[in-house]
This record gives structure tokens, C-alpha cells and sequence, in this order.
């Protein structure tokens, strides 16, 4: 699949290239090369995630240490498993695994930071401190909200106004309408492009079983 970037460029070849000689074979040619690397990336995505996983057949898992010093333990879901998240898109969502194969193809994509608002306000929502909750609310809509934030979503002014009126006394439900939208772009957009990838295809292959000639005795 082309990414959102790739078609754009695709579609970008204006006035001032189709009046210069071989303007819009140059930009072909720069949507193709955009095209491989995105390809590239995917693969080389796809591949951390196949090295730094064990199937569940094969009884053993691969560990990895996180900052605080405690192992996390790498699962490489089943074909079946991965053909699962097909069904519906809180199928995907409900799977650790999923989750992080949906983020790298988003990265592919450059639009990573609307899983990441989710997954924020998800957070967000079982918060139970409410100073916690004023402070997590400064972090997301620094983060996500302001106007040219590092991962500025996007949203219409209005539910932008709407969020900036209540971080005075944030609530469980100040970005309740930014979430539900953001939610739809990714069900309707990137997710069925998800689905359609080679990287969600090459998760759904099955995995070459490992045999062991029997031992002389």
C-alpha cells in the first residue's frame, strides 16, 4: 500500500513542473524512491519484531530488560491470532502485540501520534488522582493539542476551543470528542490500509515449524 505521504506526492506535480521539461518524470521518480524506503522501513520493522519474538509452539520466549531493570517477555502472536485483529478494530486494539505492529506501519505512515493520543487518554481515563489528572491533562494537551505541538493531532477548531476551555478543571471527559475522532480516523483510514499491508500480511503467514532428527541412541 502507498502511504498518505507517497499519494500526495503523487498527485503534487503542479503547473510549475508540467511547464519545466521532465518536471513530473523527477517527481515519479521521488514518489518511487519514497515508496521503496517506505517498503524498507516496513520490512526492517516488521523483522525487529519477528527477532525480538519467539511463536508460542516452539515453549520458549525471549526476554528483554527495560529501564527499571525487569524483563519483559516477547510473545510472536499465532497466524490465527494476527488474522484475528481483522475482525474488528478494537480486536486490534485489545492486543499488546497488535498495538505495537499498528504503531510501527502508523510510523510508516507518519501519523503514529494519533495511536499515541489514544493510548494516552485511555491512560488518561483510570486516573484516579486529581492532581494527577491536571497534570496528565497539561501533558497531552502540550503534547497533542497546542497548535504546532512535537505531536499535534487533527482536530477542528471547535473541539480544539472546547478542550482549552476545560484544562482550568480538566475532567475524565475533556478529550472525550477528540479521541472519538481521532478513533475514526484511524478505524475508517489506517486501519483497513493496515490490514492490506505487507507487513500485517506477513504477520498472518505461517510460521515454518523447526524438526529435529531423532537422536542415535
Amino acid at each position: 500500500m502507498q502511504s498518505a505521504m507517497f499519494l500526495a506526492i503523487q498527485h503534487n506535480c503542479g503547473q510549475a513542473e508540467r511547464s519545466t521539461p521532465g518536471g513530473c518524470q523527477k517527481s515519479e521518480e521521488k514518489s518511487g524512491k519514497m515508496k521503496k524506503t517506505i517498503l524498507k522501513d516496513w520490512k526492517t520493522r516488521l523483522s525487529y519484531f519477528l527477532q525480538n519474538s519467539q511463536n508460542t509452539s516452539n515453549g520458549s520466549t525471549n526476554t528483554a530488560v527495560n529501564k527499571r531493570g525487569k524483563k519483559n517477555t516477547y510473545c510472536r502472536p499465532t497466524p490465527e491470532e494476527a488474522m484475528s485483529w481483522s475482525e474488528t478494530f478494537d480486536d486490534l486494539l485489545a492486543s499488546k502485540y497488535g498495538v505495537a505492529a499498528f504503531r510501527a506501519f502508523l510510523k510508516s505512515e507518519f501519523s503514529e501520534e494519533n495511536l499515541e493520543f489514544w493510548l494516552a487518554c485511555e491512560d488518561f481515563k483510570k486516573t484516579k488522582s486529581p492532581q494527577k489528572l491536571s497534570t496528565k491533562a497539561k501533558k497531552i494537551y502540550d503534547e497533542f493539542i497546542e497548535k504546532e505541538a512535537p505531536k499535534e493531532i487533527n482536530i477542528d477548531f471547535q473541539t480544539r476551543e472546547n478542550i482549552i476551555q476545560t484544562m482550568q478543571d480538566p475532567s475524565f471527559s475533556c478529550f472525550g470528542a477528540a479521541q472519538k475522532r481521532v478513533y475514526s480516523l484511524m478505524e475508517n483510514n489506517s486501519y483497513p490500509r493496515f490490514l492490506q499491508s505487507e507487513f500485517y500480511q506477513e504477520l498472518c503467514k505461517p510460521v515454518p515449524q523447526i524438526t529435529r532428527e531423532p537422536q542415535a541412541t
